[in-house]
């Protein structure tokens, strides 16, 4: 029988619910039944995280509907008193003195993750994270409310990217000028915004006991096998080893087409033929896809259908939608949602692969023991997703038309270097900021203009005043609603580059390891789950340079 997204019902918690549902789980536990009250909440929480899934995603498809604006409101406000009963529960297993029977049942490193957690969050801090999640909505319908003018065409944000990569460069110099505006006229708010949120993560912080809100950040991402001086060495290394090649690729980009300089501009436009695009609308790319999977495994061709078939799948875009791609789900039925906005570009088939390596990933783990095995740590998400982007390298004749298939395969490999530098430069932004909280606005964008310097010095805004002034980075949703998470993209990117080369020469081992992969769901932490894969930590000496090297042999630069 097909799952029905529209048939997916959760009830809807309030403060008594919550307290009578962990009233019962303690008297579980009062009674000596560790093994009942971990099932109980096990199952609570499932409840619980669908139910905020489906508020989270119906304000993300109209965030002008009042009905899902506030139901969001009412769940970020609810968020601090679930995080207060769940950080207690967790506080009261942990401090068990049969820890060997505790991770017997619970698993060892949901442990780990939880003794992480409560490190995270105290009812001291309550109040402002609803004031966080106010803010981040904040932005959200901000952006998605942008309605800019394009050659006579009026379209959001997400709109704009096919005239951001048309071939005629006047064109593409319009849309990004269009785009710049809108943060231009909304820059005190965006700036206003962010500064809020600075003070606030970093007054949290300090409630907890931390100088800033980095280590509070990394704690919040569950990191528990490497910290910020590791992520420093990495992006060291794409800067020595990725920020060179980039420059050569666009420098040859550049005499190619004969351009004096390469502007900002010019950096979408990869394809001296123009980028390739779907053969086809929104229905047709849906339907090849489902070809494509056919053709590659039958356990990924199931799943598309009956994500097909159920309605999990929102990739139209439209007036009022959130910009961007993403993937929730639901764990009381074990099924995942993809949601993005097509627009007629590369991007639709980059996006969509993208969200359903998370959505399979999903489904894969469905039936880990626990829910804090469902779901990996957010840069180990990132390998099921960015892999499938490139393990449906040989069927892309379905999506682009054969003729453009070797094209698209080229300009998504430079995509992904081109991509390193600038991810890597989102992190150490967010690393300066947040080392100066009481930094100005303006000195803000001082900080993004000497990092862009450094990782991607070929940039070139010439007429567009608000980047050029160090503006950029406003335009990353991650930066405002999900601090710290950017990194993870680039760190899964080198993963994924390797599953791509043994792809190249074993494509069903690949492929059954990355299956195999995505079953583990988060039952180890990050470079636990890379090396269970028999693939090689992008913290190794030696292993961003041995990807990149085969991606740059395999384009000719």
């Amino acid at each position: 029988m097909t799952l029905r997204f529209d048939a997916i019902t959760a009830p809807r918690p309030d403060r008594d619910s919550l307290a009578a549902t962990h009233a019962t789980i303690d008297a579980r536990l009062d009674a000596g039944d560790r093994l009942g009250a971990l099932a109980l909440w096990d199952a609570a929480r499932r409840d619980h995280d669908t139910w905020s899934s489906l508020v989270h995603l119906r304000f993300a498809q109209d965030t002008t509907d009042a009905e899902a604006v506030a139901a969001r409101e009412y769940a970020d406000a609810l968020a601090p008193e679930a995080a207060t009963h769940e950080t207690a529960l967790k506080r009261r297993l942990l401090a068990d003195a049969d820890r060997a029977g505790l991770e017997a049942a619970a698993g060892a490193h949901a442990v780990a993750l939880w003794e992480t957690d409560i490190t995270a969050f105290d009812p001291s801090i309550a109040a402002e994270t609803e004031e966080e999640s106010r803010l981040s909505a904040r932005y959200t319908a901000l952006l998605a409310g942008a309605k800019v003018q394009v050659k006579g065409q009026v379209v959001n944000l997400s709109g704009i990217t096919p005239f951001a990569e048309d071939p005629d460069r006047a064109t593409r110099h319009e849309a990004e000028a269009a785009r710049w505006d809108f943060f231009a006229r909304n820059g005190d708010a965006l700036d206003g915004i962010y500064d809020q949120l600075v003070k606030l993560r970093t007054g949290m912080a300090r409630k907890l006991g931390d100088a800033t809100f980095t280590p509070l950040a990394y704690r919040r991402m569950r990191r528990l096998d490497y910290g910020p001086a590791d992520v420093a060495r990495y992006r060291d290394a794409v800067a020595q080893h990725v920020t060179p090649l980039v420059a050569r690729i666009l420098e040859s980009r550049r005499a190619g087409f004969g351009w004096d300089r390469l502007r900002y501009w010019d950096e979408a436009l990869i394809d001296p033929a123009g980028n390739p695009k779907p053969a086809g609308d929104h229905d047709t790319l849906v339907l090849a896809a489902q070809t494509m999977f056919d053709r590659m495994d039958p356990r990924i061709a199931g799943f598309y259908g009956m994500m097909r078939e159920g309605g999990f799948l929102d990739l139209k875009n439209r007036p009022g939608k959130a910009g961007g791609g993403f993937c929730t789900s639901f764990p009381s039925v074990g099924a995942p949602f993809i949601f993005a906005n097509f627009n007629g570009t590369h991007n639709d088939i980059g996006v969509f692969t993208h969200e359903m390596g998370h959505a399979f990933q999903c489904w894969e783990s469905r039936h880990q023991p626990g829910v804090d095995y469902l779901w990996p740590t957010m840069e180990a998400a990132e390998i099921h997703s960015m892999s499938l982007e490139y393990l449906t390298h040989p069927q892309m004749g379905l999506l682009v038309g054969d003729a453009a298939a070797d094209r698209y395969r080229a300009m998504h490999l430079v995509q992904a270097l081109a991509f390193l530098p600038y991810g890597v430069c989102v992190d150490h932004f967010q690393h300066e900021v947040y080392a100066n909280p009481d930094a100005t606005p303006a000195q803000r964008h001082a900080i993004w203009q000497r990092l862009e310097r450094h990782y991607m010095p070929w940039t070139d805004y010439g007429d567009l005043a608000y980047p050029a002034k160090g503006g950029r980075w406003q335009a990353k949703q991650h930066i405002y609603n999900s601090p710290f998470y950017y990194i993870d993209y680039t760190l899964a990117l080198c993963v994924a580059l390797q599953f791509w080369v043994w792809s190249r020469r074993d494509a069903k081992g690949a492929l059954d390891a990355y299956v195999a992969l995505c079953g583990r769901g988060g039952s180890m932490p990050f470079q636990g789950l890379v090396a269970s894969a028999g693939l090689v930590s992008p913290f190794a000496e030696g292993a961003l340079e041995a990807a990149v090297r085969e991606a740059a042999a395999v384009l000719g630069v």
